[in-house]
């Protein structure tokens, strides 16, 4: 998993250098379409939760995430004429994901998909196969394929109008290798995993572009720490499950360094801090640094951008709990790279 980590820039450079050119075949499919259908699961899921947020706004077009079993198990039609459909899993070769994207065509929706899987059953699928290039990955836990997946939603987005300067994603690969090194020489590093190791459980939480992260920060400490890891944007963490978070459950969060959500991000970690529990930040420049019990650098990058490198400091979190809780990381109990869901 660490040695996955460390390749992302690479794979973020070469899946941009082959995505961007295509921008203007999304904007083809762009042109027929009015709103935009989600379809994953797992890290995919959180991936499209970036995307869902990115092309409401900045590309102005309503997005929401599907419901495979509406395909697959209820058989339900539903007229998605006006939309684009778009498909994300890494291997390409869940079927599950397959089959509503199938489901989705017959509907009437034009059709994407966002693969690693170059001439996987997804990819084949689709009107348009945006395939990532992370190479091989051999951990469970999706670290590349997670954060191309991320670089390909943002060529969408571009593709479907996004007002976007091209050059901050293009800066994203050296951000994430300069957030490598800044966090694994940061002095909170060690100090927030040692108290992670000691705690059963965490809330992890951010909001609007930064929610996918904290939702896939959340799935990482599950999946990798066995960790009860709960993933909330701190709109929903504030309406009741606020209450959990005290002495034995820390509260993670995730901000860019810039954005209209990074203040109600410093507003919750005073919060929490002022109750008497942790608060551990991760990005949000000075401001939630200040105002958090102990913090990690984020990404110089904007709002928009920043999810691509945000997650960094978690995976490396992550990483190395695990093996300060005796866990071997790279194959976690009970997963494997490909997860069929029943049909």
């Amino acid at each position: 998993m660490r040695t996955e980590i460390g390749e992302q820039a690479t794979a973020l450079d070469a899946t941009l250098d082959a995505l961007l050119p295509r921008v203007a075949e999304v904007g083809v499919l762009g042109r027929e379409t009015r709103q935009v259908l989600f379809i994953a699961r797992g890290s995919s899921d959180n991936a499209a939760v970036y995307g869902s947020y990115l092309v409401q706004t900045h590309a102005g077009r309503l997005a929401t995430l599907a419901s495979p079993s509406i395909a697959t198990t209820y058989k339900k039609k539903i007229d998605l004429s006006g939309v684009l459909a778009v498909a994300i899993s890494q291997s390409g070769r869940t079927e599950e994901i397959v089959e509503t994207l199938d489901w989705a065509a017959g509907c009437g929706a034009r059709t994407v998909a966002v693969t690693n899987g170059e001439g996987s059953p997804l990819a084949e699928a689709a009107q348009l196969a945006l395939v990532t290039r992370a190479g091989d990955e051999i951990a469970v836990p999706a670290t590349k394929t997670y954060t191309t997946q991320l670089a390909a939603l943002a060529v969408l987005g571009i593709g479907l109008g996004a007002e976007v300067d091209i050059a901050d994603l293009r800066r994203a690969p050296e951000e994430v290798d300069r957030l490598i090194a800044a966090t694994e020489a940061a002095e909170a590093l060690p100090e927030i995993v040692e108290a992670l190791a000691g705690v059963p459980g965490v809330v992890v939480s951010g909001r609007g572009i930064a929610y996918g992260t904290a939702l896939e920060f959340a799935i990482k400490l599950k999946e990798a720490c066995y960790l009860h890891a709960m993933g909330l944007s701190y709109a929903d963490l504030l309406h009741g499950p606020i209450a959990v978070v005290d002495d034995d459950t820390p509260a993670l969060l995730v901000a860019a360094d810039s954005g209209p959500t990074l203040p109600g991000t410093v507003a919750l970690a005073e919060r929490v801090t002022a109750a008497g529990a942790k608060a551990y930040g991760i990005g949000g420049g000075r401001m939630l640094a200040e105002a958090s019990t102990r913090a990690l650098p984020g990404p110089d990058l904007p709002e928009w951008a920043a999810p691509l490198a945000l997650i960094v400091p978690g995976q490396l979190i992550t990483e190395r709990l695990a093996r300060r809780l005796g866990i071997d990381p790279d194959v976690p109990r009970g997963l494997g790279k490909v997860t069929q869901t029943d049909q």
